[in-house]
């Protein structure tokens, strides 16, 4: 079993959910619907183009000056 990354965001009136170690894109109505079909989506993609090593992507936070 491997464990991987989900970055999530509201777009309107649905959920995108991204894997960044795969480069799969999936979306939902709900959250929890995002996700299923992230995993789904990310399950189909490793059996046709199995990932050799998978790299952990660095999350961070940066600052952007606001302008009034």
């Amino acid at each position: 079993m491997n464990i991987f990354t989900a970055i999530v965001h509201r777009e309107n009136d649905i959920y995108v959910a991204e894997c960044p170690e795969a480069g799969t894109v999936s979306q939902g109505s709900t959250f929890e619907e995002s996700m299923v079909n992230l995993q789904e989506a990310t399950e189909l993609y490793l059996e046709e183009f199995p990932l050799k090593q998978a790299c952990r992507p660095i999350l961070t936070t940066f600052e952007v000056p606001a302008h009034a």
